[in-house]
């Protein structure tokens, strides 16, 4: 595309040579001709006055510090950077077509523009929409529906009666709607398993990384709300709710019937149990731990039981003093010990 096209779909404005074509995106450091890179942060100026990179993507006031170059003026390089990106280079497309290896049960529906690849498995009464891309080795059960303009990647399974909207990506190995861990002990100590016959439903634009599970309600369902994005190896309980615009990181395990409220950030790592709340607005550090029934209202939290920053940052603090303190105290208790003498001779 034409710089001047970029900066109208963006709302910024050119400092050079709008007519020039840009072909690809590429870092600072490896961009050449007839590609564009962003620069956000001081300390990468000097990279990006080396770069070859024929446009760069800068924010209002410094455009004095790139004279040589085009340049694309916006509020936010990053986020431009990633607009353009996903315009100059969209997901693959797939020709619509139904592999003839591919095993669609004959009440399933496929969209005529849809494509399904070889070795993918559809049940009965299964929906699946246009544009959608289903690739190698996909399992749909009975009973589900898959939206438009969707692309299931390798070997994802959605258990039977699962519901996704359209524009979702699921990665490499997803299973939605298996059945969550429930369990009720008798007096003989036997554990028999609690009924798990509700579904998943996943909304609009919502994007699950590789190797994810979304377990099925015991009843009702597991929500995942619209624009919400999961990163790879994130595990979510039976019953949860998560709201829309939530961001959790990878390796992050939510217990059942937990709910997270629209626009919150999970860090990494993080372990919740079960029943608790995580308000809008929220922000959870990395490895920080969710007792079960805590209620984590708007700010930044971090630490095992998870707390305020601030209060963690002091209790680091401390933490961090122990040995230190360790040898005052000692230093201390033999100065009694010596006055305890003194006052005995005395």
């Amino acid at each position: 595309m034409r710089v001047m096209y970029l900066a109208e779909m963006l709302g910024g404005r050119v400092v050079g040579e709008g007519l020039r074509r840009i072909f690809k995106i590429a870092d600072l450091e490896h961009a050449g001709k007839y590609d564009i890179a962003y620069v956000d942060d001081e300390k990468f100026f000097a990279a990006a006055a080396e770069s070859k990179a024929w446009c760069l993507i800068v924010r209002e006031g410094v455009e004095d510090k790139f004279p040589d170059r085009t340049l694309l003026v916006v509020k936010n390089p990053k986020l431009a950077f990633a607009r353009v990106g996903s315009t100059l280079s969209p997901p693959s497309h797939r020709e619509p077509a139904i592999h003839p290896t591919a095993v669609v049960a004959e009440t399933a529906t496929i969209a005529p523009r849809a494509y399904v690849g070889p070795q993918v498995c559809i049940g009965d009464n299964t929906k699946v929409g246009d544009f959608t891309r289903i690739d190698a080795g996909v399992v749909l059960g009975s009973n589900v529906t898959v939206g438009d303009f969707c692309v299931l990647h390798p070997n994802v399974v959605l258990y039977d009666n699962v519901s996704i909207g359209s524009s979702v990506i699921l990665h490499a190995g997803v299973c939605l709607g298996a059945d969550g861990f429930g369990y009720v002990r008798d007096d003989q100590g036997y554990y028999w398993k609690f009924p798990q016959v509700g579904t998943v439903v996943i909304e609009d634009d919502v994007e699950i990384g590789a190797h994810s599970c979304v377990d099925r309600a015991a009843l009702g369902r597991t929500r995942i709300g619209k624009g919400t994005r999961l990163d790879n190896m994130v595990h979510v309980g039976h019953n949860c709710d998560i709201g829309e615009r939530v961001v959790i990181a990878a390796q992050t395990g939510i217990s059942g019937s937990v709910v997270i409220e629209d626009d919150a950030v999970i860090g990494g790592q993080v372990g919740f149990g079960d029943h608790t709340r995580v308000q809008k607005g929220a922000v959870i550090g990395s490895k920080a731990g969710v007792l079960p029934g805590k209620i984590v209202r708007p700010g930044v939290w971090w630490g095992i039981p998870v707390q305020p920053l601030d209060q963690y940052k002091r209790m680091n603090a401390h933490m961090n003093r122990l040995p230190e303190m360790r040898e005052q105290l000692k230093r201390l208790e033999a100065e009694i010990e010596e006055l305890k003498k003194r006052i005995k001779r005395d």
